[in-house]
C-alpha cells in the first residue's frame, strides 16, 4: 500500500489516514491531491473528513526541508446528504510552520462541488475512486525481505493471477490547483519545490496531534509493515529531522535485502545511497513540467504513475513487478479537473 492504513495511530480513525499524495501539472497550474478515509477500513465507520481534523499541503522552496507555504483545510460535520463545509487557509513564512498560526482565509466551500479561487486556482473535495493499485502477495513479500534482509519470497506466486487489492474501493480526496506563479515565488531558478502532506487532530488542551505524514509513495510499505512503532514515529516527525532520525535504519534495511540479492558489490553503500534519495521524505517537483514518478526520475507524481514497481525495484536493486498496472483500477482518473475519479 502506498500509505493506506499504515500505522496503529493512523488506523484509529481512517478519516485522518493519508492514503496517497499526488503532485502534477494540471490544466491551469500545479495540482496537489491528498486522499484519505479509505473504504478498505470498513463502511460501518465514519467516512469523509474529520470535523476535528486538519489537512495540510506543505511546500518547501529553498531546499531546507522546512515549509515556506502551507495550504490548510478544515471541515465541518457531515450532513445528512454526506456533504461537508470546508475552509482553506494559506500560511506563508514562519506562519507556515506554526500549528497555532491562523494564516489567511482563502475560501469557504462545500464538498462535491468545484470552488473557483480566481487566478486559475480552484478546489474540489469529495469521494472518489481509489486511483492506486497494489498486489498483496508482492507487497507482503517485499516488506518481509526489507525487514529480514532476505530475497522477496514469491515462490508459487503467478503474476498472471495478480489482483488489485484496492479495485472498487473509494477514498475522500482534496484536490487543490494553484497557479504556477504562486509556487515559483518560493522556488529558485531551477523551479524546484518539495512537498508533503499532514493530517492532524485537535487535542483537548487546544493543540494539534500529528497523525499522518506523506511525501514519497511506498515508504511505509517498504519499512513499516513489520515494525509499526517505526510507522508511528515516521508519521509523527518532520522532514527536516528525517536524515538524522532514520537514515541509518533505512540504509541498513536496504543493504540487507540487496546483499541477499547479490546485485551490488557494496550493499552498504547502496543502502546509504537509497537513504539519501528518500530522505528527507518529500516529493520533489519542477513547477510547470509534466509529472513522472518513474525509474528515470522522481518529478512529482501523476495519478497513473506505477509507484510500486518503481520503489520495490529500486529498493531491492533488482527488477520486480506487481503483474498489474493502471488498467487494474476500477474507475480511471480523468484528464480534466478534478482529475480524480469522482464517484
Amino acid at each position: 500500500m502506498s500509505h493506506h492504513l499504515d500505522s496503529p495511530i493512523a488506523r484509529q480513525d481512517p478519516r485522518l489516514d493519508i492514503t496517497d499524495f499526488f503532485l502534477f501539472r494540471g490544466e491551469r497550474g500545479t495540482v496537489f491531491v491528498m486522499d484519505v478515509s479509505h473504504s478498505l477500513a470498513g463502511e460501518d465507520i465514519p467516512r469523509g473528513f474529520h470535523p476535528e481534523g486538519r489537512y495540510e499541503f506543505k511546500i518547501d522552496g529553498d531546499g531546507d526541508a522546512v515549509e515556506e507555504l502551507t495550504y490548510r483545510f478544515t471541515f465541518g460535520e457531515r450532513g445528512p446528504d454526506g456533504r461537508q463545509a470546508y475552509r482553506m487557509h494559506r500560511l506563508t513564512g514562519v506562519e507556515a510552520q506554526d500549528s497555532h498560526a491562523e494564516g489567511t482565509l482563502v475560501v469557504e466551500g462545500a464538498t462535491d462541488r468545484t470552488q473557483d479561487l480566481g487566478g486559475g486556482a480552484r478546489v474540489w473535495a469529495g469521494r472518489a475512486g481509489d486511483p492506486f493499485w497494489i498486489e498483496p502477495d508482492v507487497l507482503q513479500a517485499v516488506g518481509k525481505a526489507v525487514k529480514n534482509g532476505t530475497r522477496a519470497d514469491l515462490e508459487g506466486w503467478d503474476p498472471a493471477k495478480a489482483v488489485n487489492l484496492f479495485a472498487g474501493h473509494t477514498v475522500h480526496s482534496i484536490v487543490l490547483e494553484v497557479s504556477d506563479s504562486e509556487l515559483l515565488a518560493l522556488a529558485g531558478p531551477d523551479r524546484r519545490i518539495s512537498a508533503w502532506t499532514l493530517a492532524s487532530l485537535a487535542t483537548d488542551v487546544g493543540g494539534w496531534r500529528q497523525i499522518n505524514r506523506d511525501g514519497l509513495p511506498m515508504i511505509h510499505p517498504l519499512f513499516t509493515q513489520l515494525d509499526e512503532d517505526l510507522g508511528d514515529r515516521l508519521n509523527q516527525g518532520r522532514p527536516a529531522d528525517d536524515v538524522r532520525n532514520y537514515a541509518g535504519t533505512v540504509a541498513a534495511m536496504i543493504a540487507g535485502a540487496v546483499r541477499a540479492y547479490g546485485t551490488s558489490a557494496d550493499p552498504d553503500a547502496y543502502g546509504q545511497c537509497f537513504a539519501a534519495r528518500v530522505l528527507p521524505n518529500m516529493l520533489p517537483y519542477t513547477v510547470g513540467t509534466p509529472a513522472s514518478y518513474g525509474f528515470l526520475q522522481w518529478n512529482g507524481r501523476a495519478l497513473t504513475d506505477n509507484a510500486p514497481d518503481v520503489m520495490f525495484s529500486t529498493a531491492l536493486n533488482t527488477p520486480l513487478g506487481l503483474g498489474i498496472g493502471k488498467e487494474s483500477v476500477a474507475v480511471e482518473p480523468a484528464p480534466v479537473y478534478p482529475y480524480v475519479p469522482a464517484v
